[in-house]
């Protein structure tokens, strides 16, 4: 088995090549003290099992299946586990902040789902984001392909080079970015592997770190691995409790059976809402501070709306909400139960019949019920698996 390993010491290279097949592998490198290690044979970011339920769609005529229908792969930017690799080192390396403090996972950390357990996550200079950080989870599923709470980003290619040009994230040039790629030593062979050529450009840069992305998605939490074995998803699974179950079914079923009708938001069983656009789901009686898509486009139908994320790993992002208002799920359900806001944009499906903010008068064991169920979508083949994890450790 091949494998190379770099030294970089006081400005000079060493090389210790025990073998020469770069197919077979990638190295492990040394950069002024840092070791980025990388396995000998490159990690599968490509052959995902996809479950048969994310791949049909069974909810009862609500929504689509998740990867078939709403994988927003572009023709030209293929994920290759190559492409992911050095995605994966671009999102770690803190190289790529004004001070060399902040990287990408420093506001998506792999242990909170790729989200941030701050309300609001710290910049370079210690100034806080202006929104809390949403989890990139299940990112590849969502049809629409736009980012951000406001969807101000039209692809994730483009999403991905806006926070190191934040001034308070980030705060680098886009040539600022370019040139501290191109000036270590380790980055020409990666991308030699991801494009078949040592040119370092930003769109090669957007390019890999949007594979890397795309790689996260979820298909083994307690929820998958039930589902397996039913026809369809408010049936019973065996691994679930009752409590879970019933939370599962509340969940799904439709208000005028006794649910929650949650999934009319949260449209696939990768429970992310592919292609329906920004919500308003009440927090506010009227938008103050945070128009959400507003501010981009400036149609009053879009005052106080914002993306809805996936919930898979909900369990381990809080706290919850754009601006990180509630610290936990129990402060979510109740919000939903007893707190929805008259906003004139709000979500008709949060409107009962007189067309008033819903109160579901839920009993305090469906509230917890429901609260079982979000738990099991919980999956730590993502937030455990060492191809997502820090390379620089």
């Amino acid at each position: 088995m091949s494998f190379m390993r770099l030294f970089v010491l006081s400005g000079f290279v060493v090389f210790f090549i025990f073998s020469c097949s770069k197919q077979d592998g990638l190295e492990s490198i040394n950069r002024n003290e840092i070791d980025i290690n990388l396995p000998e044979i490159v990690y599968n970011y490509t052959d995902i099992d996809i479950p048969i339920h994310l791949s049909t769609n069974a909810l009862l005529g609500v929504g689509q299946n998740a990867a078939t229908d709403n994988d927003n792969t572009p023709i030209s930017n293929p994920t290759t586990n190559y492409g992911a690799t050095l995605g994966r080192v671009l999102f770690y390396d803190k190289s790529l902040s004004a001070n060399g403090s902040i990287s990408c996972a420093s506001c998506h950390k792999q242990a909170n789902g790729f989200s941030d357990d701050e309300v609001l996550s710290k910049g370079f200079d210690g100034g806080n984001t202006r929104r809390h950080s949403m989890s990139l989870i299940n990112a590849k599923w969502y049809a629409r392909g736009r980012f951000f709470w406001d969807e101000r980003a039209a692809t994730l290619e483009e999403q991905v080079l806006q926070p190191f040009q934040d001034p308070v994230e980030m705060g680098l040039t886009l040539s600022e970015i370019v040139s501290t790629v191109q000036n270590q030593s380790f980055y020409p062979e990666l991308f030699n592997n991801a494009f078949g050529s040592e040119e370092i450009n930003a769109d090669k840069i957007a390019k890999a770190l949007a594979q890397f992305v795309r790689s996260i998605v979820s298909v083994s939490s307690k929820y998958d691995i039930g589902r397996a074995n039913v026809n369809i998803p408010i049936n019973d699974f065996a691994n679930f409790s009752e409590s879970e179950n019933n939370g599962k079914r509340l969940f799904f079923l439709p208000k005028s059976l006794g649910g929650l009708s949650c999934i009319g938001c949260h449209s696939t069983e990768a429970f992310i809402n592919p292609d329906a656009g920004t919500t308003n789901n009440g927090l506010d009686l009227i938008s103050t501070d945070d128009f959400g898509v507003f501010e981009i486009i400036p149609n009053p139908r879009f005052s106080g709306t914002f993306k809805v994320p996936s919930l898979k790993n909900i369990e381990l992002t809080a706290p919850y909400m754009h601006d990180g208002r509630f610290a936990s799920l129990e402060e979510v359900i109740e919000h939903y139960n007893s707190g929805v806001q008259n906003h004139p944009n709000l979500n008709n499906s949060l409107k009962d019949e007189n067309g008033m903010p819903q109160r579901l008068n839920l009993s305090a064991q469906e509230k917890l019920d429901v609260v079982n169920f979000l738990k099991t979508l919980t999956d730590n083949s993502v937030t455990m698996d060492p191809k997502f994890s820090n390379p620089f450790k």
